[in-house]
């Protein structure tokens, strides 16, 4: 049986509706994990939540990418288990090392919240598969700090090994560099990303949009553990 583990640090604000959507909707195996746990042993998948990480003290994400349970996370994440995270799970894998450059404030210096449009510019990732390349998706965004940097090395080499994940269409609200709303990996099994697909996988949460796309996400990532079953 496969089994996803919601990690939650102290101010972590979103890990209950991304439970909800693995667990309740999906009906997949699905555990909280505090953030001080030393072993995840028998957990096939991780995801690090939105929300503000011991209140974003110092920098987003900073803290939290210290803290005793994030050495298992790179441990499973060198092994090729896949680890998604969102938002400030998305800062915290940078500031842990797992993902390059940096995520700062963005460009209008204003917190934003809306719902925008990207479009999926990699479909190798056990949480895209299901998405067609160049597919146009739509997620809400919610952030102070998601404008994505980096040096222009950092940023040839996420092209050319195919690390840019999503571009945000239409709008950069944050003003991120190429536009760039998420990234993995270079063996594509760590993916940070700005928007919130917990957010967007129930018709409830999108009266207007009726958009699922943030569904896809996790349902590529039980497809993508269902064929690591079978094989």
């Amino acid at each position: 049986m496969k089994k996803i583990g919601v990690i939650v640090f102290p101010g972590t604000n979103c890990d209950r509706d991304v439970f909800h959507i693995l667990s309740d909707v999906l009906h997949i195996e699905t555990e909280y994990v505090w953030h001080n746990r030393k072993s995840l042993e028998g957990f096939s998948g991780l995801v690090l939540p939105g929300g503000f990480s011991y209140g974003d003290r110092l920098r987003a994400g900073v803290i939290a990418a210290h803290s005793p349970v994030i050495h298992e996370v790179k441990r499973m994440a060198r092994d090729g288990v896949p680890v998604l995270g969102i938002c400030n799970g998305f800062q915290i894998l940078i500031e842990s090392g797992l993902l390059p450059g940096a995520l700062v404030k963005n460009e209008h210096l204003n917190f934003v919240c809306k719902w925008v449009d990207a479009r999926v510019r990699n479909v190798t990732t056990p949480f895209t598969r299901l998405f067609q390349k160049n597919q146009k998706i739509r997620m809400p965004i919610a952030h102070g700090e998601g404008r994505y940097v980096a040096d222009s090395l950092t940023v040839k080499k996420l092209r050319q090994k195919n690390q840019i994940v999503f571009s945000f269409l239409n709008e950069n609200p944050n003003g991120s560099i190429e536009s760039i709303a998420a990234i993995c990996n270079p063996e594509k099994n760590v993916v940070g990303m700005m928007p919130h697909p917990e957010r967007a996988s129930e018709k409830v949460l999108s009266p207007v949009a009726r958009s699922l796309d943030g569904s896809t996400i996790f349902r590529s990532l039980v497809h993508h553990l269902g064929e690591l079953h079978l094989t």
